[in-house]
């Protein structure tokens, strides 16, 4: 026979709450089963080290796929669009659909991948900075993002000449505050993110 306290009667919930905010759940009991297993569930995501259950951000490589893999969709997408507005702008009269449609393909595939592979490899500077800004300064904070775009700027635009590095670093150092400053906004206004 099972536990009262486990299972009280009149209780139809299938997960009870305990006092360590752990949920006790038991799948047989609206079944007429005379054994009956509890399964303990965690409500909270559970780690291997406790130093991981500390760290609130992501990980250098989970930083590194996500940024890299943002800037890649984002630029591919952008650069499809541009690519349909430059083919549809030079449609010629008279012209067979399968030309029509082959032109659009190739101008969207061509601007799509160039500005893809542009802003990957942006998100991947930016990852790899702010993770190492992190390492270096052994903190979390607002002051590694501005650092990593105003590095990953001036970097990517180093070949163009000095100028061109510093303005270059100086709009991405501007772009990452803004997104902190959107981020820390966000949080503030919509408490899921």
């Amino acid at each position: 026979m099972a536990d009262p306290r486990l299972f009280p009667s009149g209780s139809n919930n299938r997960a009870d709450s305990t006092s360590d905010g752990r949920r006790l759940y038991n799948p047989y009991q609206d079944l007429n089963i005379p054994y009956r297993t509890l399964y303990d569930l965690p409500t909270s995501p559970e780690f291997l080290f406790q130093e991981e259950a500390a760290a609130q951000r992501r990980s250098w490589g989970e930083n590194l796929t996500f940024y890299t893999g943002i800037g890649y969709l984002s630029g591919a997408v952008a650069g499809a669009a541009l690519g349909l507005r430059d083919a549809a702008a030079g449609v010629e009269p008279g012209e067979a659909a399968k030309i029509r449609a082959n032109r659009v393909l190739n101008a969207c595939g061509s601007s799509g991948r160039r500005f893809g592979n542009r802003l990957g490899v942006i998100g991947l500077m930016y990852a790899g900075m702010e993770s190492a800004m992190v390492a270096a300064r052994d903190r979390d904070d607002w002051i590694n993002s501005v650092a990593a775009g105003l590095g990953t700027g001036a970097l990517f635009r180093a070949a163009n000449g000095p100028r061109s590095a510093a303005v270059a670093g100086a709009v991405g150092g501007v772009l990452a505050g803004a997104a902190m400053a959107g981020k820390q906004l966000a949080r503030r206004y919509v408490p899921a993110i």
